[in-house]
Order: structure tokens, then C-alpha cells, then sequence
């Protein structure tokens, strides 16, 4: 129960901010679909998806015995042919979701500071969250960053590079979640079966975000 009252709180704010600054952006640069749907809100029950947010998490909390944890909410609607400049502002959207992640992240830590002020019990339970709260958003943004639509970074390549890159990796789309997810569970597990390491999580993942936690860590004077 202690391990689910200190996930809960930085699941739901970290997936919520995430999507409603991608929905902020959007509206802030010429699109308003996700503010008349009501998604640029701080309510997580407007972002809640039933398995990315609750299923998922849960399941790897129970699998990991408390020590992993990832989710996503439900994707903000984009109309990016309403954006004043499609291309350039697709990339300035896709990136306002990892970056609500690393500022949540910073002012986690800078809140480590208070905890001494704390009763012992609920300092505790509140170094927990925040502790969570920084490796989950660290994990969030940089697992969103990964260069495969419909990931943010897959979005901020296919803005930025030119077209006879951009087109194909576009094309993923709609299968770029499966090829993600396979890569993050199904090559560990076949590489288990025939004696490989093949963790790219702990590559392409885990060694970035640790770094990040590191430097977020040391901006915030957090030992």
C-alpha cells in the first residue's frame, strides 16, 4: 500500500502535465482542438487512460516488485494543419510534453529542501514522492523523446528533417508504438531465452535519464 500511495500522486500529475502542455502549445500556436475538448486542463481525469495510466503501471510495479514504473495518458488531439506554421510548430507542441516532464522534475527537487521541516513520518512518505516524482518525469520525457513517431521525438524528427527522411519515418505512425514496446520488453525477454543481453531500455533509457536525474539533482543542490 506504501509503495501505491507514493506512485500514485507522481503518475497522475506527471502524465496530466505532460498532455495538457502538448494541448497548451497547440492552442497557444494556432490550434485550438484540444482546448475545445477540454484538454488543456490540470483535471486528470480528462487525461486518464484506462491502461496507460492505471493497467500498465500497476502491472510493472507488481512485476518489478516497486522498482519500475512507466505510463502515458490519453494522446492530446493535434489538428497540426491548423498550426500557423505546420511543420516548425509540430516540433515547438511535440516538445512541450517532455519539457513540462523536466520542469516537474527540477521543482521536485528543489522541493527535497522542505523536507526537513517535516514531521518524520510525513517527510518520508514526502521524500518518496518526490523521489519518484523525478525519475518518473525524467523517465517520461526521455522515453517520449525517442526518435519513433507517435513518440514527441519521433514528431521533432519528422520536423526537422528533410523530406526524403521525414516522409518515411512519418509512415510509422500508426505501428511506431508496437515497435517501441517490443524493443523495451520482447527483445529483453528473447535475449534472456537464448543468453543476450539485448536491454536496449537500460541503453536508451536508463543511462540517459540517469544522467538527467544527475544534473537535475545537482541544478536543484540536491544531494
Amino acid at each position: 500500500m506504501f509503495t501505491v500511495s507514493v506512485w500514485t500522486i507522481p503518475v497522475l500529475v506527471g502524465v496530466t502535465f505532460h498532455e495538457a502542455a502538448h494541448g497548451w502549445a497547440a492552442w497557444k500556436l494556432g490550434d485550438d482542438t484540444a482546448y475545445r475538448l477540454g484538454r488543456v486542463t490540470f483535471n486528470p481525469l480528462r487525461h486518464i487512460d484506462p491502461f496507460g495510466t492505471l493497467f500498465l503501471p500497476a502491472m510493472l510495479l507488481l512485476v518489478s516488485g516497486g522498482t519500475a514504473m512507466l505510463g502515458f495518458a490519453k494522446p492530446v488531439p493535434v489538428n497540426f494543419r491548423g498550426l500557423r506554421r505546420p511543420r516548425g510548430d509540430m516540433v515547438l507542441v511535440a516538445l512541450a510534453g517532455p519539457g513540462a516532464n523536466i520542469l516537474l522534475a527540477l521543482v521536485a527537487a528543489l522541493l527535497f529542501h522542505a523536507v526537513k521541516y517535516l514531521p518524520s513520518d510525513i517527510a518520508l512518505w514526502t521524500a518518496h514522492n518526490l523521489r519518484n516524482a523525478i525519475l518518473l518525469n525524467v523517465i517520461l520525457a526521455v522515453f517520449n523523446m525517442l526518435p519513433i513517431p507517435p513518440l514527441d521525438g519521433g514528431r521533432v524528427a519528422v520536423g526537422l528533417l528533410p523530406n526524403f527522411l521525414a516522409l518515411p519515418l512519418a509512415r510509422l505512425e500508426r505501428i511506431g508504438i508496437f515497435i517501441v514496446l517490443g524493443a523495451i520488453f520482447v527483445l529483453p525477454w528473447i535475449g534472456g531465452k537464448i543468453g543476450l543481453n539485448l536491454n536496449v531500455f537500460h541503453v536508451l533509457i536508463g543511462e540517459p535519464a540517469n544522467y538527467m536525474v544527475y544534473l537535475i539533482m545537482k541544478i536543484a543542490g540536491v544531494g
